[in-house]
């Protein structure tokens, strides 16, 4: 950070008061820049002269804070006075996979204490890989009176005990939204913790809870609560719990389903498809835990108006996948498990015409011996039918380069596409050549691409055409693949928007990395491991750009070089072969966003950088 960009901060305070006293246009201005939603925009509306300055850092409401480590919640309580709600992320998506150590912190904690001093009017908190303790729970419930809305997606740290102490103080709740987190499930009594007076609740989400929970306590909760618009259950509610929560709740936009693989009488089918048919207003449909295709056409009458459909629990086949989309004509989003093989794909090209997002997850990764999944022919087919599909994550055994090329030719409008062929550096099935063709075709078709994973046998040739015609490419995820150091730097040096990095088990050393000096602090975040960089290259990065943080650990999480700036970097020996498995195959990117979109003072943006160092490279 600039030493002017420091000094505005910090006079930020001496500000205040000739802002609030400023003439109307100013506060006609606030008005106006009130109705700005989107960070970018807010952030270059800040940069503009001081009293625009001041007019967004009073009227903005909203903060979004990508690395809970770039700023300090001081600055940022200084920075904007009147914060109401707070979406902040911590720990890197390594970390879901146990690739970061246990304790490297984010602790949601010192954030609440100032919080509670500067924000006592704090409506919402939005979590994201942040550690958060029953305790710190029980403080956010105490200490803002008027909180409304809590979302809390892969943190960890806090059990159900936490949960029960939200429903017992936060009178004003409105979202409780717990998704993917690593918690404490002591059991579904804390649902019985909500008032019996409590009304306000509009978004309820527990779907990824283990226990069973107390019906009876949800069944009048969701009865009392008349607004409820989202209300996404676990596995352990069954259909016919399912058919008598939504007797009270036809209002509902979204809904996640329980179990949907029990035995029912005719009659109890009969009420729950009766009850399915008066909710009208549906849009978004997911759990479906275990679908069997006999209670499916139950379904069909809330398909009409759906257009998100997430099936990635659910392992159709393929002629269920198709009897189930004939009745989604509007379908913009679509998750399904590659169980529903090419004929279920084909199926989607042939009922979804707006579909605009396809994820293909695996149903068993792990499986090498496998007889179903998808393929290039799935693929194809969605893209002859699907021509406004701009986003895809797409799990296969075997790709071509000829099938790639068709695909973007039908999908130029693509700004993510991620495809994972599963066994790495597999070559083009049929002509035995590397995939190079394939990604060449899609940065020079698709002029919007954002975001892209590469996969199979790769050389320096597709890295090349990266760097020359992905001028919008702001992520970039690689594995397995590469010839050279030339790579990395084709990459580094022709991709001018680039902001994530991830490059995992590729031949990139010293060279590779240290081309990215002039790069680094423009990017959000790089992740290196099990290449061929070693301590001293790490050490000479270090020293060329000491605005950065610099921590080098052993697998075990020791510390052996420390070096605190601005910017970070983690530097760790590589882990299991099985660790790098599944994060391939999990598709793992880097932190997703920093401070740099939020808090315009930052002209640099503060990234993170991790260098996993491979256990065949000595120091």
């Amino acid at each position: 950070m600039e030493s002017s960009e420091v000094n505005m901060s910090r006079d930020s305070s001496q500000l205040d008061e000739s802002a609030r006293g400023s003439s109307s246009p100013d506060v006609a201005l606030e008005r106006v820049l009130s109705l700005l939603k989107s960070h970018r925009d807010r952030s270059s509306v800040s940069l503009v002269c001081k009293d625009w300055y001041n007019a967004e850092r009073w009227s903005r409401t909203h903060v979004f804070i990508g690395n809970c480590y770039s700023v300090s919640p001081e600055i940022v309580a200084r920075r904007f006075p009147k914060i109401r709600s707070v979406t902040l992320k911590g720990k890197p998506r390594f970390s879901d996979f146990n690739l970061v150590p246990q304790n490297w912190g984010a602790d949601i904690h010192p954030w609440l204490v100032v919080f509670a001093a500067k924000y006592p009017f704090l409506e919402e908190l939005r979590l994201k890989r942040m550690t958060i303790s029953d305790e710190s729970l029980e403080f956010l419930a105490v200490s803002f009176p008027n909180f409304k809305a809590l979302s809390l997606l892969s943190c960890d740290g806090f059990s159900t005990d936490g949960l029960a102490i939200i429903a017992t103080h936060c009178k004003n709740l409105t979202e409780l939204d717990i998704q993917e987190n690593g918690i404490d499930d002591k059991g579904g009594s804390w649902l019985s913790c909500f008032p019996e007076s409590f009304t306000s609740l509009e978004a309820l989400n527990f779907a990824n809870l283990t226990s069973d929970i107390n019906f009876d306590a949800l069944e009048r909760l969701v009865g009392r609560c008349k607004s409820m618009r989202v209300l996404k259950v676990n596995r352990s509610i069954s259909l016919e719990q399912l058919q008598r929560l939504l007797v009270n709740a036809l209002q509902l936009a979204e809904l996640g389903t329980g179990s949907f693989s029990q035995e029912l009488t005719f009659r109890q089918y009969e009420e729950l498809e009766s009850t399915l048919s008066s909710s009208k207003n549906i849009h978004t449909l997911s759990g479906l835990w275990e679908a069997k295709g006999l209670h499916l056409p139950a379904l069909y009458p809330v398909c009409t108006h759906l257009t998100f459909l997430n099936l990635s629990y659910a392992p159709l086949q393929s002629g269920e996948l198709a009897e189930l989309l004939a009745h989604c004509p509007q379908l913009r989003r679509l998750w399904v498990l590659d169980t529903v093989e090419d004929e279920g794909l084909e199926a989607v090209g042939s009922s979804c015409p707006l579909l605009e997002e396809l994820r293909v997850f695996p149903a068993d990764p792990f499986d090498e011996d496998i007889i179903h999944g998808v393929t290039e022919a799935g693929f194809v087919a969605v893209s002859y039918g699907c021509p406004r599909l701009h986003s895809v994550l797409y799990f296969c055994r075997q790709m071509t380069n000829a099938a790639v090329a068709t695909i973007v030719q039908n999908c130029p409008d693509f700004t993510h596409f991620r495809l994972c062929i599963m066994d790495p550096g597999q070559p083009d099935y049929l002509t035995n050549e590397p995939m190079d063709e394939a990604f060449g075709a899609v940065v020079k078709t698709c002029t919007k691409l954002q975001r892209l994973s590469v996969s199979g046998l790769l050389t320096d040739l597709t890295f090349e055409y990266i760097g020359r015609y992905a001028k919008n490419l702001e992520t970039l995820s690689v594995a397995f693949a590469g010839s050279s150091d030339w790579g990395m730097q084709c990459v580094l040096t022709g991709c001018p928007k680039l902001r994530k990095l991830e490059i995992r088990d590729c031949p990139f050393g010293n060279a590779a990395l240290l081309s990215g000096l002039d790069k680094y602090e423009s990017m959000r975040s790089l992740w290196m491991s099990a290449c061929n960089v070693t301590m001293d290259g790490c050490r000479q990065l270090a020293r060329e750009m000491p605005r950065l943080n610099v921590e080098v650990m052993k697998e075990d999480g020791m510390m052996v070089f420390k070096q605190i700036k601005y910017m970070f970097i983690v530097l760790l020996q590589a882990q299991g072969g099985m660790r790098h498995h599944l994060c391939l195959l999990s598709e793992m990117l880097a932190v997703k966003s920093y401070a740099g979109d939020d808090i315009p003072f930052c002209r640099h943006r503060v990234g993170l950088m991790f260098i996993q160092q491979s256990n065949s490279v000595k120091a």
